[in-house]
């Protein structure tokens, strides 16, 4: 949460009074969230998941005893330990030193306590040669770095985590949740989990709560969770519209619309797996003499990368475009995917020097369905099928020997 001054404060006061937007005795009431009712037992790994603005950081800041619920009541068994944003909990002016030992007085520990996990502490944050300087100085994948380490380290009954994971690199969200793996199966301690990585609350939340529009959309198993996210009317849907308040003079191409479509064009949110299943953007490009290509990546219900495209093979590739509106499409083909629900996300991008102009991550979604006829890879198998994708692959078959 930031922080401002009293003059800072006044001085917003006095601009929204000048341009005309304070008026006297106006307000409207805003519930961030509402009717939220659950359970955590202890040793339990729950994720929370949502569109922006459906409340999970106001959720996590009243079980962080940040914010105080308007009404209602939360009811904490056990040292909480929190890593909401970057830069809570930390003085800007101490050193990451002095910032360990701050935050373990402030869970409760003796020094002899925090000396104990010091050493732990420090390498895994990999902030060695920065512990003596002022955590103002460190960049946001540090700072993130020595604040996860800190707050999963110091021993807290109940771990909650926000979104701020997203800072580190890579190989440092890998470690991040396998610590929080260990932390929850080996100490039994307790995890909130939120975040917009489906992959990652799938592997470590055996239970996940969809937030929608301030209240409980689902609460249950992590797979069905993110089936309801995706499902919702909040989710991604067959087609998309840009609208042009959002268009800004600086930018060279904006994206028009989206749609995923059938073979003859009609726009379609089910698919059998014998379909060829259209994706096909609209953009407009402002300023001339730029190349660009196209790209989109499937990611499936459980959050997982299926594939990632680049458009490398159409006549327009490495064709400078001049002012105007243009069209791509990518096509899926038939029996490629397996069952599921897929979410799209889509790219314009300049390849050389490489540059993303625009991305949008959950532009699109549609659903794939078998229909066991025999068709498909299944054949006429009617049990449970696994698999990120279901190809019709080339197989041969001989006899070798004949029986005596």
């Amino acid at each position: 949460m930031a922080y401002r001054s009293l003059r800072e404060d006044l001085w917003g006061g006095v601009q929204g009074f000048l341009k005309g937007g304070w008026q006297p005795g106006h307000w409207e009431e805003f519930w961030a969230l509402q009717d939220v009712s659950f359970d955590v037992q202890q040793g339990d790994v729950v994720g929370i998941i949502g569109r922006n603005g459906a409340g999970k950081s106001t959720l996590l800041k009243i079980l962080s005893r940040i914010v105080k619920p308007t009404t209602g009541e939360a009811v904490i068994r056990g040292r909480v330990g929190s890593l909401l944003e970057v830069g809570t909990g930390f003085h800007p002016e101490l050193t990451g030193r002095e910032n360990i030992f701050m935050n373990g007085a402030i869970l409760g520990m003796s020094r002899t306590e925090i000396r104990a996990k010091f050493d732990e502490i420090v390498a895994f944050a990999e902030v060695e040669k920065f512990l003596d300087t002022p955590v103002k100085h460190y960049s946001s994948g540090m700072y993130v770095r020595l604040a996860f380490a800190v707050a999963a380290h110091l021993e807290p009954e109940i771990l909650i985590v926000d979104e701020v994971l997203a800072v580190g690199d890579a190989q440092f969200q890998k470690k991040c949740l396998g610590k929080m793996g260990d932390v929850s199966k080996k100490e039994g301690k307790t995890i909130l989990f939120v975040s917009h990585n489906m992959g990652a609350v799938v592997r470590l939340c055996s239970e996940t709560i969809l937030l929608m529009r301030g209240g409980v959309g689902y609460h249950g198993s992590t797979r069905k969770a993110i089936t309801h996210y995706i499902n919702s009317d909040l989710g991604a849907t067959n087609f998309k519209q840009w609208s042009f308040d959002n268009f800004s003079d600086d930018k060279i191409v904006f994206f028009l619309k989206a749609k995923v479509h059938s073979k003859d064009g009609t726009i379609k949110s089910n698919f059998e797996i014998t379909e060829e299943i259209g994706i096909t953007i609209h953009y407009r490009v402002t300023k001339s003499g730029y190349v660009f290509t196209h790209g989109c990546n499937l990611f499936n219900d459980q959050g997982i990368n299926i594939l990632n495209s680049h458009d490398i093979v159409s006549s327009m590739r490495n064709v400078p475009r001049s002012q105007g509106d243009y069209s791509a499409t990518v096509w899926i083909p038939s029996n490629f995917l397996a069952e599921g629900t897929f979410i799209i996300g889509l790219a314009i991008l300049t390849p050389e020097p490489f540059s993303i102009h625009l991305h949008e991550p959950n532009a699109l979604a549609f659903k794939v369905t078998d229909n066991i006829s025999g068709s498909s890879a299944r054949g006429e198998y009617t049990g449970e099928f696994p698999g990120l994708v279901r190809p019709i692959l080339k197989w041969e078959a001989s006899l070798c020997t004949k029986a005596q």
